[in-house]
């Protein structure tokens, strides 16, 4: 790995194509859902047509987060337990690369942009990496501190410019600039907070604290808190569906969803997956939406299940089998 100076960082940055928001695009094979099982150290592909697992690979230990490459053709699993980001094949599950981050990586969050780029956090080194052109055999690598402690999830600007950290330990959220030499810039946001989304038009960071049991709405240049709205209990991660309208929660101890109308800042509905009791074994973590924004999947961690929610009317219409620790999710289709 190169860890260059902002300045270079700069430059580089300035020359990285740029375009709009992330998102993988239908590969025209049927949907398919991929699961980063933690437990198990594997990685899962599930049809969503038949609701099959139709493949499990092994992977590094310990993986988290998943995302997905613009085309729709390779998957990238941030290796929480190690110091690699690994891509395998969407189609067979196949690994094709490994991208070493650096000693005491522990990757968590990662983003793979519309660009082609791959962001990812490096909780260990408290620091972004930003890995240009990941599948060539060209690929730079290059590092942004936080300085927080437990920089966990992030996004990243449509346009590539800035990221966003969510740093649990420091109880912050961190802005990077990634063209500039600026100095990160980190405010408290609540208590623990993890889950973090940028809104489709960049004008609204929403941070979900899991301690405080709230979703904030910040200015993401700022980091001024604009509104802050009750969600259900523990709220890990925060979704905000493709069409921009509304973000969900995903709240562990009670085993809901808190669905927040962005326009008007508020909570409109609970979606509820299990219970409070039942959230107990369960263990609900990861959220992701399908492109059309009409299905929400939750892993559940504990019961190695994914529920597949039907937004508009809240119910489960099935519950998905997947491998030891299901968590990080992302769907290509």
């Amino acid at each position: 790995m190169r860890v260059l100076s902002l300045l270079c960082l700069a430059a580089a940055a300035a020359c990285a194509p740029v375009t709009g928001g992330s998102g993988a695009a239908p590969t025209g094979d049927g949907a398919a859902l991929f699961v980063a099982n933690k437990f198990g150290n594997s990685l899962s592909k599930i049809d969503l047509a038949s609701g099959e697992e139709v493949a499990r690979v092994d992977s590094c230990a310990n993986p988290h987060e998943l995302a997905t490459s613009p085309d729709g053709a390779h998957v990238a699993l941030a290796c929480y337990g190690g110091t690699s980001v690994d891509v395998f094949r969407a189609s067979d599950l196949s690994r094709v690369k490994r991208i070493e981050l650096g000693e005491n990586a522990r990757p968590h969050g990662i983003v793979w942009h519309a660009n082609g780029d791959l962001y990812a956090s490096a909780e260990g080194r408290r620091s972004i990496l930003w890995v240009r052109d990941p599948l060539s055999e060209s690929a730079e690598t290059f590092e942004f501190s936080t300085g927080q402690e437990g920089t966990h999830m992030l996004a990243v600007a449509p346009d590539a410019r800035h990221a966003w950290t969510v740093d649990m330990g420091s109880k912050t959220v961190t802005l990077v600039d990634l063209l500039t030499r600026r100095a990160p810039r980190s405010v408290e946001v609540g208590v623990e907070p993890e889950g973090i989304d940028l809104a489709p038009d960049g004008k609204t960071l929403w941070v979900s604290a899991r301690g405080s049991d709230k979703a904030f709405a910040l200015d993401p240049q700022t980091l001024e808190v604009r509104h802050e709205v009750a969600t259900g209990d523990f709220p890990l991660r925060l979704a905000i569906r493709p069409q921009g309208d509304v973000a969900v929660t995903s709240n562990m101890a009670d085993g809901s969803l808190t669905v927040i109308d962005l326009a008007a800042a508020r909570a409109v509905r609970t979606i509820a997956v299990s219970g409070r009791e039942e959230a107990k074994t369960r263990q609900q973590v990861t959220i992701v939406w399908s492109e059309d924004g009409e299905r929400i999947y939750v892993a559940e961690t504990g019961s190695d299940t994914i529920a597949e929610v039907d937004f508009a009317s809240g119910r489960v219409l099935r519950r998905l089998a997947t491998g030891d620790g299901g968590d990080g999710l992302a769907i290509v289709g």
